[in-house]
């Protein structure tokens, strides 16, 4: 499946340049891949490319015709391909475009970006976001009708593109879609079509992540904090090709977030222990983020640097700058007053961090965490 995932952002293109909208396009190239997925394996074309373009076409001219609204669009459509080599013109970017398009809500993109170029079947979705069928087949259809009229001929917003597939990596993995690995599968395809370093600092940032995903959970599947994983159990090869793409993108001389956030997860990889983390480094590139972004979540963060850098008081005079509501506040505060001892103070926070937490692991985290503080009193 994952081969024939990898085709269909050239298929579903060369439906809609000639002249399929984007909903019924993307509905005819599904059709295709299921008709693939049921003779292929008997006898598998010389072509597949080639083959789920003409099936496809097929399938939009049936779903065009038995479609009484669209019956004026039969003059836009064009004879049936030519049998012969399909073209290996890449169009993901363009589809990338259109997936992420500024009307479309954050989620309904997501949805959209991983249905149609990603190639997943609605209930994967489903079961990766934890949600029934039904309602992730009405966001994605109310996606494809917003994209409906967008010719992909428009300019695209590279940063649109570029913050869905963080937010497709950060929803992490669950049933039996592995979003964080279908994010890195999605921003190679971008990096290969890119020449931006941004794109390249994503995908850098997704590979330094991913590395450390197997010493994350321990065997009950509780969460392992950073510092008390074990590094033997690091993925090295992700993190030296991380490393790569990251530095050649910084000798570009054209800094964005994403760059600067994987210079972060670099510093962290490069720590053979979590003593030898240069938090010097980490609270400067998080000085860079601010600049970037001004975003308070980051602000947050640079304080717990800095209170490892600077010592944890210095991490509470930073913190006590920032809106006490944000996600993951109450759970810093906790962590830099156990750094500074004052034990009674933490656990009442890791308590009410235990409470705001909407993520199951990190709940029964905090709760131990404050259970083993208290024990300590």
């Amino acid at each position: 499946m994952t081969e024939l995932r990898e085709l269909i952002p050239g298929v579903l293109a060369a439906l809609v340049h000639r002249g399929a909208d984007f909903a019924t396009a993307e509905d005819a190239v599904q059709e295709a891949l299921i008709r693939a997925l049921g003779t292929w394996q008997a006898k598998p074309p010389a072509d597949p490319k080639g083959w789920l373009i003409t099936t496809a076409w097929r399938c939009f001219l049936d779903l065009a015709r038995s479609d009484a609204a669209r019956r004026n669009r039969e003059v836009m459509v064009f004879d049936e391909p030519e049998p012969g080599p399909a073209a290996s013109t890449d169009e993901t970017l363009r589809l990338y475009f259109l997936c992420a398009h500024p009307k479309l809500t954050p989620a309904s993109a997501v949805a959209l970006t991983l249905r149609a170029v990603g190639g997943l079947t609605t209930a994967q979705i489903a079961r990766a976001y934890l949600v029934p069928e039904a309602t992730m087949a009405q966001r994605i259809s109310r996606a494809k009708r917003t994209v409906s009229g967008v010719r992909l001929d428009s300019p695209g917003d590279l940063g649109t593109v570029l913050r869905v597939l963080y937010l497709v990596f950060n929803e992490g993995y669950s049933g039996d879609v592995d979003l964080a690995a279908e994010a890195i599968r999605l921003a190679r395809q971008l990096a290969a079509i890119s020449d931006d370093p941004e794109v390249a600092g994503l995908l850098a940032l997704f590979l330094l992540h991913h590395a450390r995903r197997p010493a994350r959970t321990s065997p009950d599947g509780s969460l392992v904090p950073l510092a008390e994983q074990d590094r033997s159990r690091w993925q090295r090869p992700l993190i030296a090709e991380g490393i790569d793409i990251l530095q050649a993108a910084l000798a570009r001389d054209r800094l964005g977030e994403f760059q600067a956030q994987a210079a972060i997860a670099a510093l962290h990889a490069d720590a053979q222990t979590a003593g030898e983390t240069d938090w010097v480094q980490i609270v400067e590139w998080y000085d860079e983020l601010v600049r970037l972004t001004g975003s308070p979540v980051v602000r947050l963060n640079r304080a717990v640097a800095l209170g490892a850098a600077d010592g944890p008081r210095a991490g509470l005079a930073a913190l006590a700058e920032l809106d006490p509501a944000l996600p993951r506040y109450l759970a810093s505060a906790a962590y830099l007053h156990e750094r500074a001892g004052d034990l009674a103070t933490a656990v009442r926070l890791y308590v009410e961090a235990a409470g705001a937490a909407h993520i199951l692991a990190e709940r029964d985290h905090l709760t131990r965490r404050a259970a083993e503080l208290r024990g300590r009193l």
